[in-house]
């Protein structure tokens, strides 16, 4: 049932959206709605919120057609333990403050999409809106990560890409107090979400390991059959 699957996903965003507020809040107050009037206010914020969706959306359908195909290959308990593996690095590296895992290639594509995102974010139409919450839903965050990894056991592209959008739903409400209403979070609350998100992908990295372990715990470790094309769960 697609509940199972998007109530997950709707939880993690609301979880997420205090972090996106703390992170994310110096691009949705540079946006120039404060010159709009009330109804143009409405469209910008509105496009700049579906614009992230959309790069989630993207996200979900890549990802979603890759965890697809390791599901058909039977290759879903290993990736499972894999993908937890590289959380706990995360987790670690934001820690000590050192970089454990560093991809130049990626250095690369996230400073093309701060220029484009540069190059928009001081403009008044509503097509700059979209682009630059489209450029935003790109941009590094632990907790986007933390979703992809949602989408890639989602078992298809369609719940790949509805998971991801569905994640995104799930910050609208902090984003769009932030934006409507000027929310202010202070630096104290900031640090207090910045403790609490490394534990929460912590979780998330041991269940996926557990997941991955076989060990017959209902919900957690549910013992896993590969035959190649199909998974059998008891």
């Amino acid at each position: 049932m697609y509940w199972q699957l998007l109530l997950p996903a709707l939880i993690l965003g609301l979880v997420s959206s205090l972090h996106c507020v703390g992170m994310c809040g110096p691009i949705a107050f540079a946006l120039p709605v404060r010159f709009l009037s009330s109804g143009r206010r409405i469209g910008f914020v509105f496009l700049y919120n579906l614009g992230r969706i959309t790069s989630y959306a993207a996200l979900g359908v890549v990802f979603g057609f890759a965890g697809r195909q390791i599901f058909l290959g039977g290759f879903q308990q290993v990736f499972s333990i894999i993908m937890g593996i590289v959380i706990l690095l995360v987790v670690l590296q934001s820690i000590i403050g050192k970089r454990l895992l560093h991809i130049k290639a990626m250095d690369k594509a996230y400073l093309k999409v701060q220029v484009t995102m540069g190059k928009f974010l001081g403009k008044k139409q509503l097509y700059a809106a979209y682009l630059v919450g489209i450029a935003n839903g790109f941009l590094p965050c632990g907790m986007v990560y933390l979703a992809i990894t949602g989408s890639l056991a989602a078992g298809s592209v369609q719940n790949g890409a509805l998971f991801m959008v569905f994640f995104g739903l799930g910050t609208w409400p902090a984003m769009l107090a932030l934006s409507f209403f000027s929310v202010v979070i202070n630096i104290s609350a900031r640090n207090t979400i910045k403790k609490i998100t490394p534990y929460f992908a912590l979780l998330v990295a041991v269940l996926l390991i557990l997941r991955g372990m076989n060990l017959n715990i209902p919900y957690i470790s549910p013992y896993l059959v590969n035959t190649g094309a199909a998974i059998s769960c008891h």
